[in-house]
C-alpha cells in the first residue's frame, strides 16, 4: 500500500470483500473462488460469464461460499 497502485488494488480487495460478507458469504472462500474461477475463461471478450461470480449470484456453490448463519 505504499503507491497509489498498491492503494488501489487494497480498496478493490476491500470493496470486495465487504460485499461478500453483506451477501453472507465466506469472503476467504469466495475469493478462492474467484482465484480458481476467473483464469478457466482466459481472455475471453465475452464476459457474459461475470454475472455469475458476483457475491448477490444465484449459481454460487452454497457448500462452497455460504455463511452458516448462527442462531445465537
Amino acid at each position: 500500500m505504499d503507491t497509489v497502485s498498491g492503494a488501489k488494488a487494497g480498496e478493490i480487495a476491500y470493496s470486495i470483500a465487504e460485499t461478500t460478507k453483506a451477501n453472507k458469504l465466506k469472503p476467504y472462500e469466495y475469493f478462492r473462488y474467484l482465484l480458481e474461477g476467473l483464469p478457466k475463461h482466459g481472455k475471453s471478450e465475452n464476459l457474459s460469464y461475470v454475472d455469475q461470480l458476483l457475491p448477490w449470484s444465484e449459481t454460487l456453490p452454497e457448500c462452497y461460499c455460504q455463511k452458516k448463519i448462527s442462531k445465537n
